[in-house]
């Protein structure tokens, strides 16, 4: 199930990259579609790598999602979401969090497991069977091609003709080689051969495999079908390109027509099958080729770095919001503050903005259903930090209750609890609970009155320091 979830943020996360490239794309229609082939550079890095490096200049800073304790991991759905009492998901877009949030199962307490526990294993299944019939497809797919070719004649190097075949491809992985019908003419086949060499020179055999292979694994995530489409048409398009730039123009409406009678004509190479010339997108290759004019060397020179800013912009995390000297992210909390406690997005959302008192995965339940209103806070305790659960002093919940009490407008009190690593919450070790007539008592005023911008907050973040803590929150 933890591979599953990884799966799923790296899914999340690299959906806003492709929404990112697509526009990307779309304002880069006039520029040479290498460029738009290049751009999905960062989708994949993103489907591939689970963590990434930190940059102010990052487009997913627009939805803000939560790097996981600084390690680079963007987590949009909870590792421990299994064993929330009530589950909770950021996708960085409010409306959608609340949205699934309100549609989310919360634990039964009587109950032997949580009913996300149950559904997120029923979704690791569902995914792990469809990366395995789309993996058998394409595994079929490709011997097919195989035993079709099987009889092939040599013309001469690596390029062998058929009757088996009506559009011709590469095909091999460490040998590649070019297959090509019969009944070609010298001139279709003089451009045909360069468009097929082109794709070898530049690997392309072997990064569509690669990029099928990554769609098997997010077979999930329409938005990486929609990716792997667009990001097929631009290589094609790009390779179109290439060959009318070594041939030259004149070459355009014989190279158009012989796409047209190839893409007519063909017997079908089933998806995930290595490349083929005039394989998809007839319609919008051959407009492209007709309009298509070599760009300036200034031009290919911006180009460049327009395209080297946004995939650097696509690969980089967020930098981590500003924290105050106290470990407390002002933006992050002022972001999320809220009238109402059964608002589970932003409760999670404050709580991670906070200092973590025992350095653990957490999860919470919320009490809303009859007054007095609650949030209670579990802190799940695991072997590396199994016997320290005495010595957590509990000033820190103390401080960090006062923030929130502060920030959740009908919020009546605030319970932290310490338990076994099991997360069933039968083997409490330890408790604080706060109440909100407590916090006004020892600050003086109602803690509310200091969420009025991030200069307040920060004003009673500082008088924390000052605070006579009592001996209660020490050791409860």
């Amino acid at each position: 199930m933890n591979l599953f979830l990884i799966i799923l943020n790296m899914s999340i996360t690299a959906s806003f990259v492709a929404l990112a490239v697509i526009i990307a794309r779309f304002l880069l229609k006039r520029a040479p579609k290498i460029f738009s082939y290049i751009l999905w550079v960062a989708v994949a890095i993103r489907l591939i790598t689970p963590v990434s490096f930190a940059s102010s200049f990052s487009i997913l800073s627009f939805v803000k999602p939560q790097d996981k304790t600084g390690t680079g991991f963007l987590e949009f759905v909870p590792e421990v979401i299994g064993i929330q009492k009530t589950p909770v998901v950021d996708t960085g877009i409010k409306e959608v969090s609340h949205f699934i949030n309100s549609s989310l199962p919360v634990a039964t307490p009587m109950a032997s497991a949580n009913p996300m526990q149950f559904i997120v294993w029923i979704a690791s299944i569902i995914w792990i069977t469809g990366v395995v019939i789309l993996l058998l497809y394409s595994i079929i797919s490709y011997l097919k091609i195989l035993v079709r070719v099987r009889m092939a004649t040599l013309v001469k190097d690596n390029i062998y003709e058929t009757d088996q075949i009506a559009t011709p491809f590469v095909l091999g992985f460490l040998n590649p080689k070019i297959y090509i019908p019969i009944g070609l003419s010298d001139h279709e086949l003089s451009y045909i051969l360069l468009h097929e060499q082109i794709h070898i020179l530049r690997r392309d055999y072997l990064i569509k495999p690669l990029a099928f292979m990554l769609l098997i694994i997010h077979w999930f995530n329409p938005l990486m079908w929609l990716s792997y489409a667009l990001m097929s048409k631009d290589m094609e398009m790009s390779c179109d390109e290439s060959v009318v730039n070594k041939m030259g123009n004149q070459i355009k409406r014989s190279y158009s027509t012989s796409l047209l009678t190839l893409a007519v004509s063909k017997k079908g190479v089933p998806t995930g099958s290595p490349l083929a010339f005039g394989e998809s997108n007839v319609k919008a290759r051959i407009k492209n080729i007709l309009t298509y004019r070599q760009a300036s060397k200034r031009m290919i020179a911006a180009y460049m770095l327009v395209i080297v800013a946004l995939v650097v912009g696509c690969t980089a995390n967020p930098k981590p919001l500003q924290q105050s000297p106290q470990g407390y992210n002002i933006d992050q909390l002022m972001e999320n503050k809220t009238l109402y406690v059964g608002n589970a997005t932003k409760v999670g959302g404050l709580i991670n903005g906070m200092p973590n008192p025992t350095d653990s995965k957490w999860n919470m339940a919320l009490q809303t259903k009859v007054q007095p209103y609650g949030v209670t806070i579990n802190y799940l305790m695991n072997d590396s930090n199994r016997g320290k659960e005495e010595e957590i002093n509990g000033e820190v919940f103390h401080r960090n209750a006062i923030i929130l009490l502060s920030l959740i407008d009908n919020i009546d009190s605030i319970t932290y609890s310490i338990v076994d690593s099991s997360g069933q919450f039968d083997d409490i070790v330890n408790s604080f609970t706060f109440t909100r007539e407590q916090v006004d008592k020892l600050v003086g005023e109602d803690v509310r009155h200091f969420a009025t911008d991030e200069k307040s907050l920060q004003q009673l973040i500082d008088r924390l320091d000052s605070l006579p803590f009592s001996e209660n929150s020490k050791n409860s």
